[in-house]
Formats: C-alpha cells, structure tokens, sequence
C-alpha cells in the first residue's frame, strides 16, 4: 500500500493527542448539559441520574464499540487481503440489522433468548453470501466490496419492506438503523467489555495465521497453515464483533475502515501492530464523533445519530484511500464485459419490449387484490379504479425510463459497465439537493424540490465524471468512489431525517419511493420529462457510441471535448432528479435495465438507449403492481420492492461474471 506513513512514536502521540481531546469533548458535554427542570433538590436528583446513567454509559460505549468495529475491520482487512473492507461496506451490519428486524416482526421470542446470537446469524449469512459470489475470483477486492454493497441494499430494503408490511411507524426504523448511542443504563457496556476481551484474547491466538495471511495462499500453505480453516475462525470473529454492536446500538458505519488505515498511516506495519493499535484509534474516533453530536446538538437531543454521523467521516476518508491504493489498479470490474450476442433487427426488438411493457400496464390497471379476493375491473369498476391506478402505473413507469435512460448515459460517459445513478451515489446526491431546498426554500414546490435534486444529482454526477477523466483513477476506483459518495449523501440525509420535523417526513416519504399518493401531476411530470429528456438524446445518439472509445478517441473522431459529455451529464442528473423524486434513491433500475438491454442485444448506443429505456419502464409497472399486491393491504413502496428486483439481479450478473473468468 503506498500511503505515507508516520513513524511509530509519531502516531503513538498523534493518537494520545486525539484521546485528550475526546475526554475534552466529554467533559464540555458534562458541562454543557442542560438544567433539568424543577425544583432545585428534584433537579438535582434527576441530574445525577442522567450524569451516572446516561452520560458517563454513552462515553463508555462509544469507547467499547468503536474498538469493537476497529478490531473487526482489522480482522476482515487482514483475512481478506482487502484495505477497503469493513463491517459496513461488506453488508455485515445490515445483515445483521435484516436478522433483528425478522425476529423483531416474526419471531420475538428468539431476540428474548439473545439478540445478539440473531445479529449474529444475519451477519454470518450476509458474509457467507459475499464469499460464496466472490471465492471463484480468488476473493477479489472489488467483487467482495461490490457484493457487499448489493447485499446492504437488499437487506435494508427487506427490513424497510418488513416494517412497513406490519404497519410499524418506519421513521424509528432508519433512526435505530443510522445508529444512536443514547443510554438509559450500564447494560450495553456491559454487555460489550466482555466481548471486546474475548475478541481480542481470539486475535491474539490467531496471531500467527492472521500474520501468514498476508501472504499468497500457496505461501501460506507451504508454512502449515489451514488456510479455511483459519479465514473461517477470523471471520466468525469479526462477524461476531460487528453483530454485537449492531444489535446493541444499530448500524454504525466505517469505524471499521478508518480504524485499521489510520493504523498503518500512523506507523503500525505488521499485522500485530495493526491489531493492537485499530482497537483503540477505533475507540477514540467513536468517541470524538458521539461527542461532536452532542455538542452540536440542542438541549438533550443530537445532532444527528453517531452513525451517519461517522458515516459523513468515513466517505471522505474512503475516497482520499482510493488513489492511494494501488492494487485496485488492475482489479475487475466483474461483470460481463460484452451482450450475448448483437441483435440483427434492434428495433423489432424494441418493439417486443414496447409490447411487453403495454401488457404489464394492461395487468395493473385490471388486475388486483381486494378484501374479497382476486378481481378483474372492468366497466363501472375500471372506470371507478383508473383514478388511482393510473397515475401511480405511470408515474412509476416513466421513472423507471428515466432512470434507465440516464443509466446507460453514465454507463457510456464513464465507460464503466457498473455505473448507474443508484451506484454511484447520483440518486442518493439528489436526496442531498433536495435536502438543502427543504431547508432554505421557505415554500416546497414541486419546482423548488426538483431544482434541488438535479442540483443535487448534477454536483455528484460533476464529481464523478472528473474522477473517471483523472489519468489512473480506473473504473473499479469510480465505482468506489460512487459507493463513497452515496454513503456520504446517505449519512447527511440520515442527519436530517434525525431531526423528526416535517422536513424529516417530507424526506422519509422520499426515501421510501412511495407511490401510494401519487396523483395527476406527478404523473404528467413523470410523462413531460421522459419525453423532453429522453427523445432529443436520439438525436445526438452517435455520442453514445464515440464516448465510450474515451477522449482522445472522441477528439480525433470530432466529438467536442468537453460540450458533449457535459451536456449528457446535465441530461443524466436531470433524469435521476426527476425519477428519484417519484419513486426514491434504491431502485437500482438505472442499473439494471441498461444491463438488461445489452444483454438481450441491443449493442448500439440509440438502440441500447431505446431498450433501456422501455427495460425500465417494464420493470417498474410490474414493481408497482407487485407491490400493491404482495403484502395486501399493505402496500410496499416501489422504490424499496423495485431494489428486492435489482439487487438479485446485481448478485446474479456478479456470480455470472465470476463464472466467465474462472
């Protein structure tokens, strides 16, 4: 790894430093909190209450949680051979939080037993899956981080789709799951202590192999080492860490990532200095941002849960580690890099699509479930329905063009097949635009909201398009960089949504890409930008295929070098903004439908265009339809069933990929 580092007596000091200034943090708190009111002998009583069991509790959790994270992504660092892994970016945590939330809706009795054995169960599955997709390729960095990224996708939106089934109130479960470190008591530190003493007794008899694991396998083995054997036992481990303290405090994100790099950056080089030294930086970051928190909060609430806010820690971090990181120089991106095979026709293809699209539209506004069962509308009935099917079909089906339109844009811009407004954050950017206008327009408007998200998609998008223009920065780095960006806008709308004003409702409706209220105008809105977006691009649909050759292919082919991909950007933004608005950031539509597209054939950028575009607007009449009716009564937001859709396919599209190249 090529990062510059300190010498070891330097980041010894730098990180005592550090710890200083998080008991600073602690004592202003102490001293800042608020009067309890009352009169003054009760006031004192309640306040020492809070001082004793609640304060003093949360510091010291912070402490034993983040050397918890820091000694799990040590372990999952060094067994994968991956600097980029950790608890959150390999879907352990949420694995783990999809594992609580079953129990929680279908079996309470087992979180009575031990919620942590459950936590522990979903973590486990969750890295079981990622290594069964990613062992044919020799655990592949990317295709490891990748999986990760799907299976966290996935699993939050069947928590989200869970809870929203069984009529709980959703806005508790992305505050729970965005990671709060309140305290009412000693049970979570002390719960924690002993586990953080028995995980790090673990680490240091797995000291030798954890130091032969970084070798090569064949290395490893010509030592003695039972290379399963061992990676399983550090895996149980640091899976055990994580479900720990994601049942007791819910997702806290990328402790486990920055930990171990500060590590090395400070001057542990050996994998005994790098478990040593993770636990207590580890430490010390949780309790430097739960302090912040409090601080910045008002009277006895936060400023945002210590998850997200560690999160808006971690995508910055993740994102200057990239370019420093020279063995993802040459990693795969892991999909199929070519379509089965050309279509002859293209356009009678489309035709198909455009017809199997119009019968997905005929089935959702006929077909349904009601109190009495199955019913076919027609008539009267139809008539009576039509106001209220129509709209949600095809506010969710133009979105879904849209949103497979502006995929294959930035699949072409970027030259990445893995790009997507969902992967690389564009979708989650315009969550953050619409954010900023939620808080300084003083009026929402439609208007206003979508101004901000396509403010919001085009700032990502402008980032992401200068990374993949920088000499060296590869594909696997930009889609890392977008997975980056997306925890970055994730982590500031969760601070928002944490302030539980009207604002935050106003968001949550956004986030879980409800269609239940749609009306005429999100309707006619999903109609004009599909249609004033996506047409003209037909028109300068030779782009699409100079782009991809890269720029000085495009220059010498007359494409000007600048105008065209930032004009295609501008149209890509716009199309996520708008999409997004009327079914959410989680679809992953913008992905899946250009893929889908090339691979029934449709090579060409108009023809891929074309079919991407009508891929999208399929699948997500048919989400909608779904989504109405699987859960009846209850009615699962599209945005969130339309992920349960994308993300198999993602994993699918992974695995198939794993398979060509072994």
């Amino acid at each position: 790894m090529s990062l510059a580092v300190s010498t070891p007596l330097r980041g010894v000091l730098a990180w005592s430093g550090l710890a200083l200034v998080s008991l600073g943090l602690f004592a202003a708190v102490i001293a800042t909190r608020p009067l309890v009111p009352g009169d003054p002998a009760t006031a004192q009583i309640l306040d020492a209450i809070l001082l004793w069991h609640s304060t003093l509790p949360r510091f010291v959790t912070a402490l034993l949680a983040g050397a918890a994270l820091g000694l799990s992504g040590a372990l999952l660092q060094r067994v994968l051979r991956n600097p980029i892994a950790d608890p959150s970016t390999l879907g352990i945590a949420s694995g783990a939080q999809l594992a609580l939330t079953l129990a929680t809706v279908f079996a309470p009795s087992l979180l009575a037993i031990s919620r942590e054995a459950v936590a522990f169960a979903g973590g486990l599955a969750a890295i079981a899956i990622i290594l069964g997709l990613s062992w044919r390729r020799g655990l592949d960095p990317v295709t490891v981080v990748l999986s990760g990224m799907v299976i966290s996708l996935v699993t939050a939106a069947l928590s989200a789709t869970l809870i929203l089934a069984k009529g709980e109130y959703v806005l508790s479960l992305f505050i729970w799951g965005a990671g709060s470190l309140n305290q009412q008591s000693w049970d979570v530190a002390l719960t924690l202590a002993p586990r953080i003493l028995l995980g790090g007794l673990a680490a240091a008899l797995l000291l030798r192999p954890l130091a032969l694991l970084g070798l090569d396998d064949s290395g490893a083995r010509s030592l003695g080492l039972a290379l399963h054997s061992a990676r399983f036992l550090v895996l149980a481990v640091a899976v055990w860490l994580a479900a720990s303290v994601t049942a007791e405090l819910g997702v806290i994100g990328f402790v486990g990532l920055a930990a171990p790099a500060l590590a090395r950056l400070s001057g542990a080089r050996s994998a005994r200095q790098i478990l040593l030294a993770a636990p207590p930086i580890g430490a010390v970051l949780l309790a430097l941002t739960d302090g912040l928190v409090q601080l910045l909060g008002s009277g006895f609430a936060d400023f945002a849960p210590t998850g997200a806010a560690t999160a808006l820690l971690g995508g910055p971090l993740l994102l200057w580690l990239l370019p420093r990181l020279p063995m993802l120089a040459s990693a795969r991106t892991g999909l199929p890099p070519s379509p089965m095979r050309a279509l002859d026709r293209p356009w009678r293809g489309a035709i198909i699509l455009a017809g199997l699209a119009a019968a997905f539209l005929l089935i959702a506004l006929v077909i349904g479930r009601g109190p009495q069962g199955w019913s076919l509308a027609s008539g009267t009935l139809f008539l009576d329905l039509l106001p209220f099917r129509g709209p949600r079909i095809v506010a969710a089906g133009t979105a879904g063009a849209m949103l497979g339109a502006a995929g294959v844009l930035m699949q072409r811009l970027t030259g990445n097949p893995l790009a997507g407004p969902e992967v690389l954050g564009v979708s989650a950017g315009g969550g953050v635009g619409l954010t900023v206008a939620l808080y300084l327009s003083p009026a929402m408007t439609p208007l206003v909201m979508m101004l901000g998200a396509a403010g919001g998609s085009l700032c990502v998008i402008a980032v992401m398009v200068a990374l993949a223009a920088r000499a060296g920065f590869g594909s696997t780095r930009l889609l890392l960089a977008g997975i980056a960006m997306g925890a970055l806008s994730m982590a500031i709308i969760s601070t928002a949504l944490a302030q539980g004003d009207l604002r935050s409702y106003t968001l949550l409706l956004w986030l879980s890409g409800s269609t239940n209220r749609t009306g005429a105008l999100e309707a006619w809105t999903g109609v004009a930008a599909s249609i004033v977006l996506i047409a003209p691009l037909f028109l300068v649909s030779r782009w699409l295929d100079i782009l991809p050759l890269g720029p000085a292919a495009s220059a010498g082919l007359g494409l000007a070098r600048r105008g065209a991909p930032v004009l295609l950007a501008v149209v890509a933004a716009l199309l996520t903004a708008v999409a997004s608005l009327l079914v959410g950031p989680l679809s992953l539509i913008g992905l899946v439908a250009p893929h889908l597209a090339r691979l029934l054939g449709f090579a060409r950028g108009r023809h891929q265009l074309a079919a991407a575009a009508l891929c999208g607007l399929a699948i997500m009449i048919a989400a909608d339809w779904l989504s109405r009716i699987v859960a009846f009564p209850y009615q699962v937001p599209v945005g969130l069933f339309a992920s349960l859709i994308g993300g198999p396919y993602l994993i699918w599209l992974l695995s198939r990929g794993a398979s060509r190249q072994t």
